[in-house]
């Protein structure tokens, strides 16, 4: 693999290159990102990081528009509110191997490129360029994995995704998007991970300041900006990693969320949904439940949520919740909180472990085993359990339908919701994709944001 070869594939790659099931997929990824926007501007985080960048990244008439509010600002700030607004609310798309989310900075990226171009932006490019970001991404996300000690977070490495999507975008001449590259790497928020995790606050997985790093880099370069190079990219120890692009497609390897909650989480809410299914279990009929599981997801130790944050980055509300009402709900998720009896004892009282052997078979598998100790003295087990939604065992296409209305229907009537779907399905035959943009970025606000404490 030479870095030209990575370089001609963000310039060369062509709709009509792309597999019937990497352009179907980049589709369904699309529609899901949206839903997940549409659900995460009613945070109060997306309000504060609209604001912000109103305020601080203006651009007059000209720029591009907020996702789901409308108001023009520059391309970097669209792109840095429109990443907060996804990353705001825990139901994005995600890859394993890079224990993180490529889409929660590629679309809002490439929406500001989009809308604050002088030219329209054909449906096949949209959808073409999102796959290079994917593409991009995924496998700088997994080198920067292999490289670096520390656990850091999306931010760190979808900058560099960002920055191809406008290298292509710009046109920018190959030594002009080697720099593009180096500076998003060079800039990306390399920020520790797990501190967020045992201290959910508004900060979470830094694909704001990734989107806004990678899509400033774009930008720089081509206005002369040089930057070092892009070692994720460049590095011989990589070899294996970018060899395969144009090849294998990473973007079928993304998982697609049933819940809005942090994936670590999943299997122990799909475990206890699974029981209730087989056994006919009832909340009121549980004693107390045991999760074991990998390291990693014990941390997610909120009990009593008091924020969004908190309700997302925590295994034994969401595992508690799941119990009491059969399901995950937004709006359980978003404040207020539920605060149900059952589900404040259930989420209290619950033992959660680490399971060593669990452990080593993490990041690649994420899974969970549940027991439900019931007030009669019997137990049941589930099996040892992983999220549904991933490359194994997908959402279908009805599902990721069903849970993008569900999503959407705060900032979007069911026509409208209709309609966003009939575009995102015909975007390899439309002619450009500005009736999608009217309706993600000028969409009125249906619901006021809650006021979180």
């Amino acid at each position: 693999m030479s870095t030209s070869a990575v370089i001609n594939f963000v310039h060369e790659i062509r709709y009509e290159d792309l597999p019937e099931e990497v352009t179907h997929q980049a589709k369904r990824c699309l529609l899901d990102l949206v839903g997940v926007a549409a659900a995460g501007s009613q945070t109060k985080l997306a309000a504060i990081a609209r604001d912000h960048a109103v305020t601080q990244y203006a651009a007059g008439d000209t720029g591009a528009r907020l996702l789901f509010d409308g108001r023009h600002v520059s391309t970097v700030g669209a792109a840095l509110a429109g990443a907060a607004t996804i990353d705001s609310f825990d139901a994005h798309d995600g890859h394993v191997l890079t224990k993180g989310h490529i889409g929660a900075a590629v679309l809002p990226a490439l929406l500001a490129y989009v809308d604050s171009a002088a030219t329209g932006t054909s449906g096949r490019e949209f959808l073409t360029a999102l796959v290079v970001g994917y593409e991009i991404g995924t496998r700088a996300g997994i080198a920067l994995h292999r490289t670096s000690a520390e656990y850091h977070t999306s931010g760190a490495w979808n900058a560099l995704a960002c920055a191809a999507i406008g290298a292509r975008l710009l046109r920018l001449g190959t030594e002009e998007t080697l720099h593009a590259l180096g500076i998003a790497e060079y800039h990306g928020p390399r920020s520790p991970m797990m501190r967020e995790i045992d201290h959910p606050t508004m900060v979470k997985d830094g694909s704001m300041w990734g989107a806004a790093a990678g899509v400033s880099a774009a930008f720089l370069a081509k206005a002369g900006f040089t930057g070092a190079p892009a070692e994720t990219v460049t590095g011989a120890r990589l070899e294996d990693i970018w060899s395969t692009i144009g090849t294998r497609w990473t973007i079928l390897e993304q998982y697609l969320k049933p819940q809005a909650i942090c994936r670590w989480a999943q299997p122990a809410v799909q475990a206890v949904l699974d029981l209730i299914d087989l056994n006919g279990v009832e909340c009121d009929d549980v004693e107390h439940i045991e999760v074991d599981t990998f390291e990693a997801a014990t941390r997610l130790a909120t009990r009593s949520p008091e924020t969004t944050e908190q309700a997302q980055y925590s295994l034994p509300y969401p595992v508690a919740t799941a119990m009491v009402h059969g399901r995950i709900t937004s709006q359980q998720l978003i404040f207020p909180m539920d605060r149900t009896p059952s589900v404040t004892r259930l989420s209290e009282s619950m033992v959660v472990r680490e399971d060593e052997n669990l452990t080593k078979r993490f990041p690649a598998e994420r899974l969970a085993s549940v027991s439900l100790h019931l007030y009669n003295g019997k137990k049941v087990t589930s099996k040892l359990t992983e999220a549904r939604g991933g490359p194994g065992t997908p959402l279908t296409d009805d599902e990721v339908r069903s849970k993008f209305k569900s999503l959407s229907q705060s900032r979007m009537d069911d026509n409208t919701s209709s309609r966003t779907i009939q575009i995102v399905d015909q975007l390899g035959i439309d002619s450009n994709v500005d009736e999608l943009l009217d309706i993600i970025m000028a969409s009125p606000t249906l619901l006021p944001v809650p006021q979180e404490a």
